[in-house]
């Protein structure tokens, strides 16, 4: 029965690899501004080739779930400029997570089509620990760094995980866990783990919410929130250094709102306090609350099992009257351009997968491909506005362990046994997240 360790075997010889990475650079180059993601591109295409001879078992064994493959690369003839002469990419479970993007109906070809045909997109999100995140060029998947941590966390429930998801058909809130690399480059090991994006590749979030169901110290900072507008001065005061004075005060307020401008998320994340106090609602119909309610519920109980805390709900949220707006408005700028171009267009390319699929089926605003977001549901019919949202848990490797503990106490200490503090045992948290989530779908 096949396994990883096929894998790592076809790959062992040193000269056959060489022999194909300089055959596979004459057809396909990874160019990338940061040398990590053109690793991380040329690891995932080697990889998804490699698995396309690997005949798919009959069923997972359990060294599956200890199983990698990992390659050294030292090749003088690759440009340096596209690609680092020397590296390491390492693939964890790829067996698995085959399987995994399987249940999840996503092909393999598709998959690394997405990842390396051109080179993924920062994001100005940053999770905790300062964890940078990418998104495929057609934003179907997320690239987030993780810590050597989070990868043990990750074996540790994988082998559940991917039996719950077995159980479910795939019908779930919890991240997509689709692939989890190791990069070596400069002899600096970076950790990569690939999800399905939450938000659509097409429709955007105006709106963004991590919600956990607690209080204490839960929302967005100052920093992170875009500036309030100036009050400008009704008059100014008379004489000549009064006038001098208040020219030095409105600059230095103009320079300080510029700042917080630059500072400020395009897209902040807003939090409990500030998802309350904007008396905001998930307008959905019955059917669909409790659909979610019902997929929220095992989820929760699932990661309780597992004695997993601290993650989130993310919720976006589409206004599919505002994106009709900016449509017209764009069509009509375009138009006022199109004297002035050839009318060439620099994006996707026509083979991709998201062009292929966004042609084949043209959307109305506010409509989506639930095969591909599958996060997504529409607002109801008595709701204020016609909005989309995209709901899904996220930040789930989070063991509730001494150090966890440790904090809870400390809190506890700070704020009183009654506050709603985000760190207590995953029973509590579980049920309490869920009690709160039902508060906010009406």
């Amino acid at each position: 029965m096949a396994s990883a360790a096929s894998i790592a075997a076809s790959i062992a010889s040193k000269t056959k690899t060489k022999k194909k990475h300089f055959v596979a650079q004459k057809v396909k180059l990874f160019r990338a501004s940061d040398p990590l993601l053109s690793v991380l591109m040329w690891g995932v295409n080697h990889s998804i080739n490699e698995l396309s001879h690997v005949q798919i078992p009959i069923m997972l064994m359990p060294d599956d779930f200890k199983a990698y493959s990992k390659i050294k690369v030292d090749n003088h003839l690759f440009n340096k400029e596209n690609m680092p002469s020397h590296f390491k990419f390492k693939e964890y479970c790829p067996l698995v997570f085959r399987n995994l993007r399987e249940r999840f109906g996503i092909d393999d070809q598709d998959f690394s089509n997405s990842l390396t045909r051109s080179a993924p997109l920062n994001s100005e999100a940053q999770g905790r620990s300062g964890a940078r995140f990418h998104t495929s060029y057609d934003k179907r998947y997320v690239i987030k760094t993780i810590s050597s941590e989070d990868v043990a966390e990750m074996h540790n429930i994988l082998k559940k995980y991917h039996q719950f998801i077995v159980e479910c058909h795939g019908n779930t809130l919890l991240p997509q866990f689709l692939g989890m690399y190791r990069l070596t480059v400069d002899g600096d090991e970076t950790y990569m783990i690939v999800t399905r994006n939450v938000f659509s590749h097409r429709l955007s979030v105006y709106k963004k919410y991590d919600l956990k169901g607690s209080t204490v110290a839960r929302e967005a900072s100052d920093k992170e929130k875009p500036p309030p507008p100036e009050d400008v001065p009704q008059r100014q005061k008379s004489g000549n250094v009064q006038q001098r004075l208040q020219t030095l005060r409105i600059a230095t307020r103009f320079y300080c709102a510029m700042k917080h401008v630059r500072d400020a998320k395009e897209l902040p994340t807003y939090k409990d306090n500030d998802f309350i106090n904007d008396g905001q609602k998930i307008y959905i119909d019955e059917e669909n609350k409790k659909l979610f309610l019902e997929k929220l519920r095992k989820d929760v109980e699932f990661l309780a099992q597992l004695k997993l805390m601290d993650y989130s709900l993310l919720v976006g949220i589409h206004d599919v009257e505002r994106a009709e707006q900016e449509e017209v408005e764009s069509e009509d700028n375009e138009a006022e351009e199109e004297g002035e171009s050839d009318g060439g267009v620099i994006g996707t390319p026509p083979d991709s997968p998201s062009n292929t699929l966004d042609s084949t089926k043209p959307l109305s605003p506010g409509e989506f491909d639930p095969t591909i977001d599958v996060y997504a549901i529409k607002s109801n019919d008595g709701a204020p506005r016609k909005e989309v949202y995209f709901m899904a848990i996220i930040d789930i490797l989070q063991h509730y362990d001494a150090k966890k503990k440790a904090a809870h106490a400390a809190k506890t200490v700070k704020h009183g046994a009654g506050a709603e503090i985000s760190t207590v045992n995953p029973e509590q948290y579980s049920k309490r997240f869920y009690d709160f989530i039902t508060t906010i779908l009406s």
